[in-house]
């Protein structure tokens, strides 16, 4: 049974940074590639960055150039560095393996 927790998430500034965490149960993580997700009150949820298990990386058209996803397969975990946070970045996210397995949410929240 796979688990996925994050952490790191809270609150900051327009223009600060948050680096979140996802750890994850389980024998399969280096094997798989890994998302984050976010969503918004009143929005859909929204794909955010992919890595595969290569290392190979994707990204929503919104966070280019600001986020970068990232894994370390020695300690099960997955990344996300967000870079001069925006307002609109506020939302729930969410990590997610192999597009099966969620976890709990994060809350980011980014005042102006």
């Amino acid at each position: 049974q796979v688990q996925l927790v994050e952490s790191g998430g809270g609150l900051v500034q327009a223009g600060g940074s948050l680096n979140l965490s996802c750890a994850a149960s389980g024998s399969i993580f280096g094997s798989v590639s890994m998302r984050w997700y976010r969503q918004a009150p009143g929005k859909q949820r929204e794909m955010v960055a992919t890595i595969t298990s290569v290392g190979s990386t994707n990204y929503a058209d919104s966070v280019k150039g600001r986020f970068t996803i990232s894994r370390d397969n020695a300690k099960n975990t997955v990344y996300l560095q967000m870079n001069s946070l925006k307002p609109e970045d506020t939302a729930v996210y969410y990590c997610n393996m192999r597009g099966t397995f969620w976890g709990q949410g994060t809350q980011v929240t980014v005042s102006s």
